[in-house]
């Protein structure tokens, strides 16, 4: 008898109880959670699983029933200390900080749960909910943040620098009047030095509180193409770049330009972060049902998001120190860089009501965009 008939039977035991659920509604709500969600018998093989532990896997549920668990959790994994031990006791447990990581799962940090089926302790139930899930949610909401950031100190360096700047340049233009050939030098070398900084602040207007937005239908493959082509032509001349597109997908409401800009920049780091052997970039899109994003307006006031851009690189992979910080301004690996480029990029997806994040692995890391319809 399945877990579910046992659950029926024993519902419909209890009178004055509502109806219960069957066996197929049983089944399905399982089928709905987000968490991975394996049944197994007393000798550890498989006899249930749900979408999520599917996807985990990257195996259908038909064929993993009746394979044993060691098929696609190491032998060596702390879950099995706790299957034993929930055996033992007939009780929950679970772990925080699980290490996971096999050919099909890549390296993931989990939090395992086990769980005895009812009255029957040879039967238990193993979920796995992976860390980055949390993780992710975090970095959506410290883009959206460094954004605001930003701002602010966009505001505060062109009001306290830019303007006494135009004042020395004045002063020193006026001294070059009367000065000698010798110190006419001097008064040069001030006024490049000002329009230098005058630059550099002006890049960073680029983060204006009310972005000049164009937006309108646009075809983001038509984007990525134009991206493409200038990539190929310039700064990843001689790496592979590999384009999966998903031909269906509706037009993106946003600014082609500020678009361009985002996934030029996104390549661009993607380019400098490949190794020089077999260098490969992989751009991709696709549709993602069910994310939305909260936005200011009310609790109602929701941004549906689904069109999802991931630019992968083969490369080393981002230091775990700047992990926490990448989007922050003046974070970079580079030794010529400004720390600038991620920033802007935070900007304008946040502008969009999007959402960026990324995921390291080693020799893959991949950013993720997500965009509004149009």
């Amino acid at each position: 008898m399945s877990m579910f008939s046992k659950f029926q039977n024993a519902k419909k035991a209890e009178k004055g109880k509502a109806q219960p659920a069957s066996a197929e509604e049983m089944a399905g709500v399982l089928h709905a959670l987000p968490e991975a969600v394996v049944a197994l018998d007393a000798e550890n093989h498989i006899t249930y699983v749900n979408a999520a532990a599917e996807a985990l896997f990257e195996t259908g549920g038909s064929h993993m029933i009746g394979l044993p668990l060691s098929d696609f959790v190491p032998k060596d994994s702390p879950a099995y200390a706790l299957l034993d031990q929930c055996r033992a006791d007939h009780c929950r447990y679970s772990e925080y900080g699980v290490e996971l990581d096999t050919p099909r799962t890549g390296p993931r940090t989990m939090t395992v749960q086990v769980a005895p089926v009812f009255d029957d302790n040879r039967c238990v139930v193993l979920s796995m909910h992976e860390h980055s899930i949390a993780k992710k949610i975090g970095q959506q909401l410290s883009h959206r943040n460094v954004a605001r950031s930003v701002t602010a100190m966009a505001r505060l360096l062109a009001h306290e620098v830019k303007n006494p700047l135009s004042g020395i340049r004045g002063a020193a233009q006026l001294l070059e009047q009367n000065a000698s050939e010798d110190d006419r030098t001097l008064t040069r070398l001030i006024c490049d030095e000002a329009d230098r900084i005058v630059a550099l602040v002006d890049r960073m207007e680029a983060f204006s509180d009310k972005p000049q937005l164009m937006r309108q239908p646009v075809n983001i493959h038509q984007v990525l193409e134009h991206v493409r082509r200038v990539a190929e032509n310039g700064f990843a001349k001689g790496i592979r770049i590999v384009e999966m597109y998903d031909p269906s997908l509706p037009p993106v409401l946003g600014d082609r330009d500020q678009l361009i800009q985002v996934f030029l920049n996104l390549v661009k780091n993607a380019a400098e972060a490949c190794p020089k052997d077999a260098p490969e970039i992989v751009i991709s899109t696709n549709y993602q049902h069910g994310i939305r994003l909260a936005v200011p307006g009310g609790a109602d006031s929701r941004q549906h998001v689904p069109l999802v851009v991931t630019v992968q690189d083969n490369g080393a992979g981002i230091p775990k120190e700047l992990r926490q910080n990448l989007f922050d301004p003046f974070v970079t690996t580079k030794s010529s860089g400004s720390g600038l480029g991620l920033s802007l990029v935070a900007k304008i997806v946040d502008d969009h009501g999007g959402i960026i994040e990324f995921d390291c692995q080693p020799k893959k890391t991949i950013f993720r965009v997500m965009l509004p319809v149009a």
